[in-house]
């Protein structure tokens, strides 16, 4: 969805915004007011290859997507409407650039200050599953190994891992699957960085990384479609 036509379909007023990642710590635009905030109907999972922020073409990160079913804690921000397009802006240009999110306003139930108790309309951005960046069949190894290897131009992505699992921790919620993901990537990390040590003194070639292999987009819209 282009920029023009979701701002065609918001109600006027402030807007809030669902941060369940990078955006609950690093949020690119003012606000007035953020509170813990839990939607239902979504959770958050470690789906996307990342080749930009938090990683490359040749070696992929994974970053968060929202994904239906469950329920996700994370931050709420809003921001008045004075200014709305320029948050909007800087929304679309951060997360929206390769188009696979799709922008969805979510009910969030607030968790925390005066507002606690009230349910909002937030803008998140919903993973698209049917996008080639999206990837769903990893088990917990294969995820650490893309999150071992990525560092892109915001930095490692064991960074972003740690800094969303300490974010998550403030509002007293935990993710084990996500806390064994990370603790898999550092020590895979370890690992690599010693065996790399110990190939550079022998002449040996580097270990394999995994590259930005996809699903051709029919292949994705024939496993979403229900069996008959």
């Amino acid at each position: 969805m282009r920029l023009e036509e979701f701002r065609a379909l918001l109600p006027r007023g402030d807007l809030w915004v669902f941060g369940y990642g990078s955006l609950m710590w690093s949020p690119c635009f003012a606000y007035t007011h953020k509170a813990a905030g839990r939607t239902h109907g979504y959770h958050r999972a470690l789906c996307i290859l990342s080749t930009r922020y938090r990683g490359t073409l040749k070696k992929p990160g994974l970053v968060m997507g929202l994904c239906r079913g469950g329920s996700c804690w994370g931050m709420a921000f809003r921001i008045p409407a004075r200014e709305i397009e320029r948050a909007l802006r800087r929304l679309w240009y951060r997360e929206m650039p390769r188009r696979v999110y799709h922008p969805r306003l979510v009910a969030v139930q607030l968790g925390s200050g005066p507002a606690a108790g009230r349910t909002v309309r937030a803008l998140a951005f919903v993973a698209d599953p049917t996008h080639s960046a999206y990837i769903d069949e990893l088990d917990l190894h294969g995820r650490a190994r893309y999150v071992a290897q990525g560092i892109g131009v915001r930095g490692p992505n064991i960074d972003y891992i740690q800094a969303t699992l300490d974010h998550m921790h403030e509002l007293g919620v935990r993710d084990p699957h996500l806390e064994r993901v990370l603790n898999a990537a550092l020590l895979l990390k370890k690992e690599l960085l010693g065996k790399g040590s110990a190939n550079s003194r022998q002449g040996l070639t580097q270990p394999r990384t995994l590259g930005a292999k996809v699903q051709p987009r029919k292949a994705r819209l024939a496993k979403l479609r229900p069996r008959r």
